[in-house]
C-alpha cells in the first residue's frame, strides 16, 4: 500500500482529489496538509511514501517544504501540483528535491499511475510544461568540451533520445518520434542513465537543460 500525503491550501481541491486517489486500492491518502508547516510536520509523524505538493500557501510554501522535508526525510518522494503559470516555483522545487510536476487538471487515472511509478523512483516530467521549465534551470559549469566528449560516447539514437527526454517525451513517444520498438528505446534509457550516472528521466531531462545549447539540440 502506497501511503500519501496530499498538501493544498485549496480545501475543496484537496477533499475532492483524496476522494477519488482513495477509490485506488493500492494507494491510501494518510493525511491532507494545508500548507507547508503542516506538511512538514505530517511527513515526520505519518512517514508518507509520497507527497502530492502545490507550491502557492500560506504561512510556508511548497518549495520550502519541499526542501525541508527532502533534507530530513530523504527517501519521501515529493511530486510537485501544479499549473501553468507557475514554472519559477516548480524550477525552485525540482532544485530543492521534487521528483517531478505534474498538472493539477491531470485526470485521477494518470495521477495514480504517476504516484506508483514515483513510489518505485521514477521521476514525472509533463511535457506540456516541460520546456517552460527547463528554460529557467540555470546553465552548467560543463565546457562545451566536455559536452561534446560526453555526446562522443553516444551512438546517434542515444543522443535523438537524450534530446527527446529533454522535452519531457514517454519511452512510447520516443519509440513513435524515431520509428523504434519500445523495447529498444528502454535499452537506449538505460544505457543513457548508467553513463551519465543519473536515476531518472527527471535528472536526465535536468542535465539536458543545463548542458544542451541550441546547437546541440537543433543538430
Amino acid at each position: 500500500m502506497i501511503r500519501l500525503l496530499l498538501v493544498d491550501d485549496l480545501v475543496i481541491f484537496r477533499q475532492g482529489l483524496a476522494a477519488l486517489i482513495n477509490l485506488e486500492l493500492d494507494i491510501e491518502v494518510v493525511g491532507e496538509a494545508s500548507n507547508g508547516e503542516e506538511a512538514i510536520s505530517l511527513a515526520e509523524t505519518l512517514r508518507p511514501d509520497v507527497i502530492l505538493m502545490d507550491v502557492r500557501m500560506p504561512i510556508c510554501d511548497g518549495v520550502e517544504a519541499t526542501k525541508v522535508i527532502h533534507q530530513r526525510f530523504p527517501w519521501i518522494r515529493i511530486m510537485v501540483l501544479t499549473t501553468f503559470d507557475e514554472d519559477e516555483y516548480i524550477c525552485q522545487s525540482l532544485q530543492n528535491g521534487a521528483l517531478g510536476y505534474i498538472l493539477k487538471s491531470t485526470p485521477s487515472q494518470q495521477l495514480a499511475t504517476t504516484i506508483r511509478s514515483l513510489d518505485r523512483g521514477f521521476g514525472q516530467l509533463d511535457p506540456a510544461i516541460a520546456l517552460k521549465v527547463f528554460a529557467r534551470i540555470p546553465e552548467s559549469t560543463m565546457t562545451p568540451s566536455a559536452t561534446l566528449a560526453v555526446l562522443e560516447q553516444f551512438n546517434h539514437n542515444e543522443i535523438e533520445i537524450l534530446k527527446l527526454i529533454g522535452k519531457g517525451k514517454s519511452n512510447r513517444e520516443i519509440a513513435l518520434d524515431l520509428h523504434l520498438t519500445e523495447g529498444t528505446v528502454k535499452n537506449y534509457v538505460t544505457n543513457i542513465f548508467n553513463y551519465l550516472n543519473l536515476r531518472d528521466r527527471l535528472q536526465v531531462a535536468l542535465w539536458v537543460a543545463q548542458n544542451l545549447t541550441d546547437s546541440y539540440t537543433n543538430t
